[in-house]
């Protein structure tokens, strides 16, 4: 583990490289890496989430909608924590948070519930030799649960929401999971790299890092933006498509980059 000002870090070991991957052959031209969200893009937790939320408020004598909830889909912890006492649980910020994650991990360990595609398309990535980090405001119990059922080499990073002094929508934990990336990658270039996101706290982030951003939205429907490409699925998606979401003139002039709003 690697403490980081500005958040939790996990290094994960095996998957450092002081060489550039240059992704740079046939049809992964230009792609260097692949930032990743976890809730709701690799596992679909958020009705874990929901559960435990309902269930601590409701032992409080309080009511929590559905409404309620997806508000919070994407959300730093903090803020959703924040949210949670408003509906009447008497516990503090870190006392809600330990107790939501306990809850989620318990029930991930039990079963993941991977999406559609994500499995399939980390292998992929990792087969083809392409950096990935996840990038998430889940805690570092509950990230590790789930990147512990993943093969070993998946991620080279786990940049958790433990002490991230912004949570997403600000840019700071994507921003941190590029620096750590470049770290190991010398010559890493933000037009190169894709993240990966459900939520329009997630999107926004991204976005605001400036990375080539993809919305696979799940759980809240997203507004139209036409600075990321969305997706309905990751099932039957490849290395080549993420390739094919850089810029144009991210790939040495490479005509690549038409957006597939597929």
């Amino acid at each position: 583990m690697a403490n980081h000002p500005t958040g939790t870090v996990q290094t994960l070991s095996g998957t450092r490289s002081d060489d550039l991957h240059e992704a740079g052959s046939g049809t992964l031209r230009g792609l260097q890496a692949v930032l990743w969200d976890m809730d709701g893009t690799i596992v679909d937790t958020e009705p874990y989430w929901i559960r435990a939320e309902k269930e601590l408020v409701e032992s409080f004598g309080g009511t929590w909608t559905t409404e309620q909830a997806t508000a919070l889909v994407g959300q730093a912890l903090e803020y959703s924590a924040g949210q949670l006492q408003q509906a009447g649980v008497e516990l503090g910020i870190r006392e809600i948070i330990g107790h939501l994650t306990e809850r989620v991990a318990a029930e991930v360990r039990a079963a993941v519930p991977w999406r559609p595609g994500a499995r399939e398309l980390l292998a992929a990535l990792r087969e083809e030799g392409v950096p990935c980090a996840m990038v998430t405001m889940s805690e570092t119990l509950l990230a590790s649960a789930v990147a512990a059922r993943l093969p070993e080499g998946t991620f080279s990073h786990l940049v958790t929401g433990d002490r991230v002094s912004a949570g997403k929508p600000d840019p700071e934990a994507y921003q941190l999971g590029f620096d750590l990336l470049a770290a190991d990658h010398p010559g890493l270039r933000k037009d190169r790299v894709v993240a990966v996101e459900d939520s329009l706290p997630g999107v926004t982030s991204a976005l605001a890092a400036g990375l080539v951003t993809l919305a696979v939205p799940h759980f809240v429907p997203l507004p139209a933006d036409d600075r990321r490409t969305d997706w309905e699925t990751l099932a039957g998606r490849t290395p080549a498509d993420l390739a094919a979401l850089l810029p144009r003139d991210a790939g040495n002039g490479d005509a690549r980059g038409v957006r597939e709003d597929a």
